[in-house]
């Protein structure tokens, strides 16, 4: 969510008992920095991505050891050079991981928890799709460290299914990029809102990494080729806050075809968690029963 989950939307989800992330995948790092001292001084609980084939150097992964920030989720790469100065900071690091193996290597080079991200998410996905719910039970059967679920997740019901699969926590990506506190332009929020389960395609398949984004007939073209031309995110901000959907490709997952409408941080952390717990609920009465129904 380079650009995107900055401290507007960071504050937003940490207000509403979320944790926001601030990003550093759009590679500014000077303002990346200057979000995550701006998110500080708000007093509320973040966390920082650091997607590890993203960064140029490792300015950012010092600012952050020297920073005060006690969570950092890493991505896209190896974390194995990165646990060391960050734990030695005392920062818990999470690992985002799209397959087993991937996971167990994580483990193995001391990772504190993963972020388990199945093939249902928007941007940057593994060519080889393994579904959330499939991937969150390969993954539990073979380590006990914290998972947070990624992909296809938006409200309580996804969260109950994640925890039911093992999961402790769950991310939500498109779910706040379409909500109101996010930065980018309501077209692109609109097109969120409007889409189908059947709204995005993954791109890049012939290749890697691959992403998935919206339909659109800009992607289509990406779509049927199998590869992106090399000046594909070009007018990435320019979809992102100028509401030109045919720009770039617009990220996105398949949970925008649960989403239908434009809601508040608040709003959507709130009725996630009561829909969890009603859900949760009704599973341990039927458990106290022994019944299915």
């Amino acid at each position: 969510m380079g650009w995107i989950a900055r401290t507007a939307l960071a504050s937003a989800v940490s207000r509403a008992g979320g944790l926001g992330i601030i990003e550093t995948s759009s590679g500014e790092t000077a303002n990346c920095q200057a979000e995550i001292t701006k998110m500080a001084a708000l007093g509320l609980p973040f966390g920082v991505n650091l997607p590890i084939r993203f960064l140029s150097d490792d300015a950012m992964l010092r600012f952050v050891c020297a920073s005060g920030v006690k969570f950092v989720t890493t991505s896209a790469g190896s974390p194995a050079k990165f646990i060391r100065p960050l734990k030695d900071a005392g920062i818990t690091v999470y690992h985002a991981v799209p397959t087993v193996d991937t996971a167990l290597k994580c483990v193995d080079a001391g990772i504190d928890g993963l972020v388990v991200e199945g093939a249902e998410g928007g941007g940057f996905k593994n060519p080889e799709e393994v579904s959330t719910l499939v991937l969150l039970q390969a993954i539990r059967a073979r380590v006990d460290v914290p998972m947070i679920a990624a992909g296809g997740i938006c409200d309580g019901r996804g969260m109950a299914a994640a925890f039911a699969c093992g999961a402790e926590a769950i991310q939500m990506g498109t779910r706040f990029v379409s909500c109101t506190e996010s930065p980018v332009h309501a077209n692109y929020k609109n097109a969120i809102v409007s889409a189908k389960e059947t709204g995005t395609w993954v791109l890049n398949t012939k290749a890697s990494p691959c992403i998935r984004a919206l339909k659109s007939e800009r992607t289509r073209t990406i779509h049927e080729a199998g590869l992106m031309p090399p000046d594909t995110f070009q007018g990435l901000q320019s979809v992102y806050f100028g509401g030109d959907m045919e720009a770039a490709p617009a990220l996105a997952g398949q949970t925008v075809g649960l989403i239908d409408e434009v809601k508040s941080a608040q709003d959507i952390i709130e009725q996630t968690v009561a829909e969890f717990f009603a859900i949760t609920q009704r599973l341990g009465a039927l458990a106290s029963a022994r019944a299915f129904g």
